[in-house]
Formats: C-alpha cells, structure tokens, sequence
C-alpha cells in the first residue's frame, strides 16, 4: 500500500529518550529521538537540497497496474501513485537524520515530562488549497476520522493514543496510554491532515476521483481514471518558504503514467514516454538499457547507495491455512527455493540472500545468542523454537547447479515427519487424507522466472502447484481479504523500527482486514519482544530487542527469504539536476529539478537521430 509505505518513510525512528532542543516557554521546533537535532532552532533549509534550485518543468514517471480512489487513507479501493503528495503533516521528516522530524503545519510541539501527552501548536500561516486557515479542529477531526473509517492499520498504529482534544484554535493535544511507546509522539508527528469542512459535504469512507481539498505542495491536475494521473505544484503553497522545504517541490509538474506490465513500462521509457525509472529487475538492468543514449549522455544509468533496511522481501505462507499451521511444512518448503542458482542463471549475480527480518542494519541478528539478548531471550526457553538458541540462522544452501538433491531430500524428511508422506507420488496427509496443493498469488509476469523453478521443486516433493497471475487490482484485494495461499511481498523497515511492527507481526493484526501480518503470526513472545523493542531505553537495548525477535520470526519459518541488495538502480533521461549532497537515508527526488540546459541537448539529441 503506497500510502503505509509514504508514512513509514515518513515515520521517524525509535531511540532512548526524545531530545529536543528546547526554546523560549518550553516550545521546540522538532522532536529527536537519539539526541540533540542536527538543525537548531532558526536554522536555513537542510543541508542536502540546492535553496537556489529553479522552479519549473516537469517530470514524469510509472507504475503497473491501475487505480480507482483518489483518497490514500482508506482501504477501498486502488489509491492512484502520489495520492499523498497534496496533503502535509504535522511534522516534516529530515531525511539526512535517521530519527528527527521539524516544524511543517505544527510550528512547535511539546511532550510531557512522564510522556503522558504531546502538544502541537499549528502555524498561523497553516492554510488549504482553498485558502481556508488549518484548524485544531482539523487535526481532531483527522485522527478521529482515521480511527473509525480510515484503514485498518491505523488502528494498530495509534492504539497507545487514548484520546484527542482542541486546546485553542491552533493547539491540539493527544493523551498518550503508553509512556513505554517511546516513537509514538513522532509517529503523531506524521499524520497527514485532512479538511473537516470539506469531509462535512463529502463522503470520507468512499472511493472517489474527485480530487479532495489538501494543504501540501501538490494538487491533483488531471485524472485518466485508471491509465494516468498529473499534480500541479501549488505556487502560492503556504509552506513554501519553511526550512523544512526550501529547495524541495521543484517540479511544476508530477505525473505517473500506468502500464500493463514491466515490460511495456521499459520499452516506454527507452522511448521516452516518461522520465525517471527505479529498476528493480535484475535482468533488465543488465540486458534492457545497452542503449545509445546512454553512450551519448542523455540517458543516465546509476547506482545509489542504499543506507536503510532493505526490509523483508518473501515467500509468505498463509498460516490461516490448515496445510501451513505446522512449522515443520514451512521449513520444509523453504529447501524448494534455490536461491544460489536462481541469482547466478536468472539475476546475474547481482543479489545477496536475505536472512533477516532487518537485513543491511545493525538490527540483524548474526551468530548465537549472547550477553544481553541471551538473558532477554533465556524466559521464553520452551515458548520459542529451541535452534534460536542452539543454531544461527541461515537459509538453506545449494551449490547452484539447479539439482537440489540433498535439500529435496531434507524436505521430505520434514514433510513425512509433519504427518505428510508420499502416496503414490502425492503428499497426503495422514489425518485428513488430504492432499497437499498450493497455489502462488502473483501479479506480474516478470515473477515467473523465479516462481517456475520453485514450483517445480516443489512438484518434487509430491505438491500439487498453481501459478496464479492475476491483475495488480485483484492481487491488492486478494491480499487484503487474506486470500491466498502463497505469495511474495516486500515491506520496507525503518533504521529503527516502531508501531508498524504490530502491523506486520503483532497477534491483533493477523486477522485484520487489508493489515499487512500477512502470514497471520499470531505469537504472544513476538508480541512481548515488539513491546520491548518500543520501550527500549536506548539504542542499544532496542538492538537487542530487535535482534531477538529476527530470531524468533526467523526460526517460525513464516517466510522463504528471498534477496536484497543495498542500493538503487536509477534509468533517467538527462533532464534533470540535484544536490551535490545526497541525503543519507533517502532519494528524496523532492529535492531534484528540472535542468533547462539538459533539456535543450536532449531535444537536439532527439533530432538528430531521428
């Protein structure tokens, strides 16, 4: 879901205590989580945009699939790319500090001294699009609305907040149940608000193309419903002079293109039908982009550092499944996936093996148990699987022939030992006398590649397997009502993670409607360790925390990792200009621009080869 995914980005991260600088009557223009801010109170714009960056131009991108809902905050529906861009947030995230966040429609904000409430005072200047004043009663409205209409993962992430109240016209207070929540008051911080004139006339909790009334740097232009969709940078934006955005929003124009599949989208691009391309494909990267362009400098192919998480990339089993329930089955299903030859004959060698749930951050567990983790872990001996204590983690190995014996053969073992023996060439279990089928939910057929080699390994073992592609549509609303028996999804993870983790493996999201445990963990020690983790006292601690519960997930065998790799692989045409200094833990393409010089050597290029 885009719009989860624009919040986690957004959300700040968890750490000790929050320091803050602190100004006249106890005001603070920011919130840090690890320390003192980067920025002190005055400070210009931050230091990895260009303040002098022209205004102007346009860029252009793409994605698969379609939308129909111009409203980002609920779970009807198909929300279109960039459906956040009209709407600001309390606070706005430093994308060079990995758990600060500054002053964007709340001018100061102020957290108790036992964290019992957070108080945000809003800037006069705070306006919408119609020129109307942001309100408290804006900000209640909004948090109200989220928690009954929005998307259910709301929910989950605001539980800890007991309640919301207008102080004045421009101060709002929330009421915080758990002191121990230590991210939530940052998390507030990030809520994106809404108008409650505009809800007052308009039906929040229903699909619509209507675009709605925002506040932010962006409205929506022009709507092709499901093929296209165009914002328009608002000129006289109210924020536009704040240190949080000067040298950001500098495209007059952002629009998104939508395509059938990958493969049309790349062939559309080489064509200059959009502009600007995060590859993800490995063989595309290698094989789609030997173009001339490229030589001649109008074309940019680069790789940029990835400095976060690269985050759980999957096979997720669907535990609400019978066939699923016993970890001994899902072990054994992960011996089918042969990842060493999959990278060498399908990736070129371009991927690691992921083998964490924090994979690329200190907060991966590595070798055994010790010290602080070991007395965390040692009370749950006998609730959790005894290899988190006796066994590293790893993902089973193969030489990359595409042979596999040996590991078909420790599948097996597993599966007869879960009471699922062969029976004439078929795993049949021994209780029901049901035989084991499953089918892979996919949307795109660039998956295929990698999805038919470990379907038939997995025909190997007896298993009866559908590969089911369906449109990107269907497959969100599949997942949503948990319709699936296996699928791959990817959720990112945060330098230092907080609440959504009891969206992605808390115990009350397993059942949830659209939350994203797709796997339905419903562990009460992963519970504990997601508690300990937003509770930590310090870095340090919410490490351990965090090292602790990968091994707990990894060891309940809810997944098949998959791979990652630690950067960003960027197809451009030369149309555009950036910071000399790249923000450390983002691409923030907010703060690129449109280079009219560039420009003008692509259209004489574009001539003279036509």
């Amino acid at each position: 879901m885009r719009w989860l995914a624009a919040l986690m980005m957004g959300m700040l991260l968890l750490s000790p205590q929050l320091a803050i600088a602190a100004e006249s009557g106890g005001t603070r223009h920011g919130l840090s989580l690890f320390g003192d801010l980067k920025y002190p109170l005055g400070f210009a714009h931050f230091e990895y945009v260009d303040p002098a960056a022209p205004k102007g131009g346009a860029i252009s991108l793409a994605t698969v699939g379609t939308f129909d809902n111009l409203n980002p905050f609920i779970l009807k529906g198909v929300e279109a790319a960039g459906s956040g861009l009209p709407f600001d947030s309390l606070l706005a995230t430093a994308q060079d500090e990995p758990d600060a966040a500054y002053g964007l429609i709340a001018e100061s904000v102020e957290l108790a001294a036992d964290r019992s409430w957070v108080r945000f005072v809003l800037n006069p200047l705070a306006r919408w699009h119609d020129g109307t004043a942001i309100t408290a009663d804006d900000v209640v409205f909004t948090f109200e609305t989220l928690m009954a209409k929005g998307h259910p993962t709301y929910r989950i992430l605001y539980a800890d907040v007991s309640g919301v109240a207008k102080v004045s016209k421009r101060e709002v207070e929330f009421r915080l149940a758990n002191q121990e929540n230590r991210k939530l008051p940052l998390l507030i911080g990030s809520l994106q608000i809404i108008s409650k004139d505009y809800y007052e006339s308009h039906e929040f909790d229903k699909t619509t193309l209507t675009p709605p009334l925002g506040s932010g740097p962006y409205r929506i232009d022009r709507v092709d419903a499901g093929r296209a969709i165009s914002y328009r940078r608002v000129s006289d934006y109210w924020a536009r002079d704040l240190p949080v955005n000067l040298g950001r929003h500098n495209f007059d124009e952002m629009s998104w293109d939508y395509y059938r599949d990958r493969t049309i989208m790349v062939e559309a691009l080489k064509a200059g039908e959009f502009d600007w391309h995060e590859e993800f494909t490995s063989k595309t990267w290698m094989t789609a982009y030997d173009l001339p362009a490229i030589d001649a400098g109008v074309m940019i192919k680069e790789v940029l550092p990835d400095n976060t998480p690269s985050g759980v990339q999957a096979f997720f089993f669907n535990t609400r499944r019978d066939k699923f329930k016993d970890r001994r089955v899902r072990h054994a299903l992960s011996y089918a996936f042969d990842f060493e030859w999959t990278n060498k004959n399908i990736f070129y060698g371009l991927y690691a093996r992921m083998a964490s749930y924090f994979e690329n951050s200190d907060l991966a567990a590595r070798g055994l148990p010790n010290g602080a983790e070991l007395a965390l872990l040692d009370p749950y001996r006998g609730r959790v699987p005894d290899e988190v204590f006796s066994t590293e983690f790893k993902p089973p190995v193969t030489d990359g022939s595409g042979r596999n014996r040996g590991n078909i053969r420790q599948a097996s073992i597993l599966l007869d030992a879960a009471g699922w023996p062969l029976v004439d060439g078929q795993r049949v279990n021994t209780a029901s006398g049901e035989a084991m089928t499953l089918e892979i939910l996919y949307f795109s057929p660039t998956f295929e590649r990698v999805f038919g080699p470990y379907a038939r390994n997995l025909e190997r073992l007896g298993i009866t397997v559908t590969m089911r592609l369906v449109d990107a549509s269907q497959y969100i609303k599949r997942l949503e009502n948990h319709d699936f028996d296996v699928t791959t999804r990817r959720f990112v993870q945060q330098l230092s993670p907080g609440a959504e983790l009891w969206s992605y493996f808390g115990s009350a999201a397993a059942d949830q409607r659209g939350a994203l445990n797709s796997a339905a963990i419903k562990d009460p020690v992963v519970d504990e360790l997601i508690a300990k983790i937003l509770a930590a006292s310090d870095r340090e601690s919410m490490k351990v925390a965090a090292r602790a519960l990968d091994r707990v997930l990894l060891w309940g065998h809810y997944i098949v990792p998959q791979w990652y790799k630690g950067s960003h692989g960027l197809i451009y045409w030369n149309l555009f200009s950036r910071s000399a200094i790249l923000p450390k833990y983002a691409l923030s393409l907010d703060t690129w621009w449109f280079d009219s010089e560039k420009a003008q050597k692509l259209t004489d290029y574009r001539k003279s080869v036509n």
